[in-house]
């Protein structure tokens, strides 16, 4: 099983913690954040590690090398230009096996990963998107997904307030066929603002409904609650 994680951000909204320091790197409970991910990974006997960096990549790279300490085995692509999320995927293409998740490096959910790739294998879409009803406790995210009954993802949308189809948030933890790389042109691509809406279309985008809520650590009061879970 294989775990791509996006781990190439600015962390703009953190500066200055970030301005000498990659975003995954930033400290929780006496470990980089990226460290506390990749040890939720090994416990679960994920170890194929696909990490794609960008800015300050060479600190994650040095601090974590092919990953043996941890009992995993990482492999990395480094972006040299941002790319987005997706001409970060479209990269590392030759690492990617016909079958991965990716989870967002700035954010965690402690969940049972397998499940979502379980789903996506059982099913004939190409990508799963795990989400989470803010109701069950909220995570100062707004709700950006909306499904039909059979759990599809018919439209995502992270502009619209209080919009009641919204009823769940991207969570940060995908899986995706290998197949997904054809839809990726050349150039700068984002998977939220051009791959979800033509998954979405084909109704070739599915849920994963976790009631773990999930913590992202992408502004200062946000990475307080990250270091509050660990300390607690």
């Amino acid at each position: 099983m294989q775990a791509v994680i996006l781990a190439g951000g600015l962390g703009a909204r953190l500066w200055p913690l970030t301005k000498d320091l990659p975003k995954p790197m930033a400290p929780v409970a006496g470990a980089p954040y990226l460290e506390r991910q990749l040890s939720l990974l090994a416990e679960q006997a994920i170890g194929n590690i696909v990490l794609l960096t960008g800015y300050l990549g060479e600190q994650i790279e040095r601090y974590f090398g092919d990953g043996r300490r941890w009992g995993l085995d990482i492999r990395y692509s480094r972006e040299t230009t941002p790319l987005g999320t997706g001409g970060a995927l479209r990269q590392a293409a030759a690492l990617l096996s016909d079958t991965f998740l990716v989870i967002y490096g700035d954010s965690y959910l402690p969940i049972h990963y397998a499940e979502v790739l379980t789903l996506l294998e059982s099913s004939v879409a190409t990508g799963v998107v795990a989400v989470y009803d803010n109701r069950l406790g909220h995570t100062s995210v707004r709700n950006n997904v909306a499904l039909d009954e059979g759990r599809r993802v018919v439209r995502y949308d992270k502009t619209s307030v209080d919009d009641p189809e919204l009823t769940h948030v991207e969570a940060g933890v995908l899986a995706f066929r290998r197949s997904v790389l054809e839809l990726l042109p050349d150039g700068v691509v984002s998977l939220e603002n051009e791959i979800f809406p033509r998954l979405i279309e084909r109704g070739d985008l599915i849920a994963y409904p976790t009631r773990q809520r999930f913590y992202d650590m992408g502004t200062p009061e946000r990475l307080a609650a990250i270091q509050g879970l660990f300390t607690s």
